[in-house]
């Protein structure tokens, strides 16, 4: 019985004299051996994926020269390092004094024995061991967290090149999930608090500057929160009123681009914007969260996943019913009904949400 690959040989046709001819002309006749696709895949050089041992320089790759590959930075001081692509994961090992951008990691990024470096990252997930001294401005899908680390700052992610928010599609992530500040430390030490939320004010280039070298300011890179790809958000930080506002758009072609303009046209009525998230909700969801609107909007969840966006603010409730009404008529959304519902429709939301992403 032979594999599933195996060729049967044809017997030799003719008299001995014609057999005989077959053996001198095997090599010329052989036939070639199968070529599979693995074997046509473009080799991958592990040099082309690595920084390692680098001290007072700038370096990086451009957009599409990482293209879901694996990452590895180790033994660097003094760099300016930027991955302006998306990747598969990351590690970062030993580094000092360094300044990181890393682009959309499809899944985890894990620094350890790191020391005072800032960097801007978004990722799946999050981890760091036996690091000190960490500023990062983070975008990140699930729960960060921080083992035997001490001195750790987090802020949201805050940039915009043109590639951007392809390579974060690619990578599998929402811009709308976002955990940066909901830290979870894997080490606690009693009476000591190992990490902290950077200052609202905190300018993202004063921390990771744009790069200098004359490869990577081909990348049209921006700061501005107004240009983030990530929605700026304030987490966990204290609110400044007791009256938010929830307000859900459903999947559709516009989806993404009305949760922006809701967006823009809150915070500019000084309204802030706290959290984000896009999910897939079920029928049965749908009763917990928009109770007795839900047969309403049932229908809707079948088109995919839904972005919630929470407010906060003195008039919240009103000022993003009064939006929704001048700018989105056309557009199903749900909004809160009052200031008496708000609290309750923002807890029944994020506390189903944070169920489904497992946090």
């Amino acid at each position: 019985m032979g594999c599933f690959f195996s060729r049967r040989r044809k017997p030799a046709q003719g008299g001995p004299q014609q057999q005989a001819g077959v053996g001198q002309d095997a090599a010329a006749g052989e036939e070639k051996a199968p070529q599979y696709s693995w074997d046509q895949r473009a080799k991958v050089d592990p040099k082309d994926y690595t920084f390692s041992g680098l001290k007072n320089e700038t370096v990086g790759r451009l957009p599409g020269k990482v293209a879901g590959q694996q990452f590895v930075i180790q033994d660097c001081e003094n760099c300016s390092i930027y991955i302006f692509d998306h990747s598969a994961t990351i590690t970062i090992d030993d580094c000092v004094n360094c300044q990181i951008f890393l682009g959309p990691i499809k899944g985890s990024v894990f620094f350890r024995d790191c020391k005072d470096c800032k960097c801007i990252v978004a990722c799946q997930q999050f981890r760091t061991r036996d690091c000190k001294k960490l500023d990062v401005f983070l975008c990140c899908a699930t729960q960060p967290i921080i083992e035997s680390s001490t001195g750790m700052k987090f802020g949201c992610f805050q940039y915009y090149y043109p590639e951007l928010a392809l390579q974060f599609k690619d990578a599998g992530l929402s811009i709308f999930n976002n955990t940066w500040s909901n830290i979870h430390d894997f080490t606690p030490v009693s009476g000591e608090n190992n990490w902290g939320l950077l200052p609202e004010t905190t300018v993202v280039e004063d921390y990771v500057p744009l790069p200098s070298s004359e490869e990577l300011k081909a990348v049209r890179i921006s700061t501005d929160a107004t240009k983030s790809i990530i929605p700026i958000t304030r987490g966990r930080r204290q609110k400044s009123s007791d009256e938010s506002c929830l307000a859900v758009f459903f999947a559709g072609d516009y989806t993404t681009a009305n949760a922006r303009k809701l967006i823009d046209e809150m915070t500019g009525k000084g309204l802030q914007l706290v959290q984000t998230k896009e999910v897939l909700m079920k029928a049965e969801d749908a009763h917990r969260v928009f109770q007795q609107h839900a047969s309403e909007f049932i229908p809707l969840l079948e088109k995919g996943p839904v972005v919630a966006l929470e407010f906060n603010g003195d008039g919240a409730v009103e000022g993003c019913r009064s939006t929704i009404n001048e700018v989105f008529s056309g557009t199903k959304v749900f909004v809160s009904e009052s200031k008496a519902s708000a609290s309750q429709d923002v807890d029944n939301f994020y506390n189903f949400a944070d169920m489904q992403m497992g946090m």
